[in-house]
């Protein structure tokens, strides 16, 4: 049960916590202290559906066939894990990123929200991360271990985005330094690794 929990809750952190796109726009928002709470409920919410679609979509139209092609299946996503660890130690050597802090002009809510639904939805690495892969990986998971899995990769999200939103205030001085960018990195490639030769040597 908590080994379960906790895969979904690291592997869901690991997966959304990349700055990208959309969590660039929650940290501005958060920084600037606009719409934080509507932004973080909304990123957290939609996150969590599509992790619930994936998990539900593959366990009962797919089931089948992760029956049939789990070695392959598995075999390909802790693959997957395994190359994208390897693009953050990649990143941890070369990146020379940073937060910065820009001047951001007040929008209104509905502006806000719109403009994270497209954020959002509109990222065809979405589907892939939160729905294939966070839905495959479930499958190695009994039924209510299943479960445990599930509220562990959603409650990563409300984590992730709540904590984003309300500690960029915090965190904007602390990632300005590249180097801590780099431990982050590294972090996530250690997670990713173990989840993928866990995925591996059960499934092998």
């Amino acid at each position: 049960m908590f080994y379960a929990f906790i895969t979904g809750f690291f592997l869901g952190i690991s997966l959304i916590v990349a700055i990208g796109a959309q969590n660039a726009f929650v940290l501005k928002q958060g920084i600037h202290r606009q719409h934080i709470f509507y932004i973080a409920l909304f990123c957290s919410i939609s996150d969590s559906l599509l992790i619930i679609l994936g998990v539900v979509g593959i366990s009962y139209f797919f089931n089948d066939l992760i029956n049939d092609y789990s070695k392959i299946i598995f075999g390909f996503a802790a693959l997957w894990l395994f190359m994208y660890g390897l693009s953050r130690l990649h990143s941890a050597l070369r990146s020379n990123s940073a937060i910065t802090a820009n001047n951001l002009e007040p929008i209104s809510l509905f502006n806000t929200i719109s403009i994270i639904t497209v954020l959002t939805f509109a990222n065809p690495h979405v589907y892939l991360d939160t729905m294939i892969l966070i839905g495959s990986i479930s499958q190695q998971f009994a039924e209510l271990n299943r479960i445990y899995f599930t509220v562990g990769a959603c409650l990563a999200s409300f984590v992730w985005f709540f904590g984003l939103a309300y500690g960029a205030k915090l965190l904007t001085p602390f990632m300005q330094r590249p180097a801590h960018w780099r431990i982050l990195d590294i972090l996530i490639a250690f997670i990713m690794f173990k989840i993928a030769f866990s995925l591996f040597f059960q499934n092998g």
